[in-house]
Order: C-alpha cells, then structure tokens, then sequence
C-alpha cells in the first residue's frame, strides 16, 4: 500500500502562485510515477501534470508553461508549484501515485482562486 499526504492548498487571487506537496509512505520502493489531478465542481478529475521515476514529465496543455512538476530527492515526496494562477484553475487538487499496476490517491486539497 501506498499513502498519500497533501499540504499547501488555499486561496489565491488571480495572478498569484501556490505550491502544492505531497509525501508518500508505505511500499514507495513499488511507486514509478507521481502526479496531481484536479475536480472542479461539477466535474471528472483531469491529469495536471505527472512525473515519472526518470523525471519525464507531463502536462494538461491548459497549465503548461504555468505549473511545474518536481520531485524530492527521495523520490517519496512530489511538489507542484502553480504560477499565473487563474479563476479556473479553482479545484480540488489530489495527488496520485501509480504502484503495483494501480493508482493510490490522497485525500485532496482545496486550491481556490479569486478574479
């Protein structure tokens, strides 16, 4: 099993930057990739950006050049720093780990912005 802690979400104006972390635990040895998804209210949960164990990278087109995907050193731990951030880009953000030909998810963080 792997789990899944976020930090850092908030409100934000528009224009403004957050960065996002998440710590994963548990069998991470299994983890190949970490990512962040987002759910706008009323509806699915879309890819933001994912980043593999070999530090390829990518990106929903609608944050590109925008946000930036990383991962700690330990590999355990992966960030996302939001910049330029828009009204739209109001969601609840979770952070995904793929391990053992499954996706493990955290529990969610709020991300609001303000026009």
């Amino acid at each position: 099993q792997v789990r899944l802690a976020e930090s850092g979400g908030g409100l934000v104006q528009a224009g403004g930057s957050l960065r996002l972390s998440c710590a994963a635990s548990g069998t991470t040895f299994a983890i190949n990739a970490m990512g962040w998804y987002r759910q706008a209210p009323g509806k699915g949960r879309d890819l933001v950006a994912v980043i593999s164990n070999d530090g390829s990278t990518n990106y929903a087109d609608s944050v590109k050049g925008r946000f930036t995907i990383t991962r700690g050193n330990d590999k355990n731990t992966v960030y996302l720093q939001m910049n330029s951030l828009k009204p739209e880009d109001t969601a609840v953000y979770y952070c995904n780990a793929r391990a053992f030909h499954r996706d493990f998810w955290g529990q969610g963080t709020q991300v609001t912005v303000s026009s």
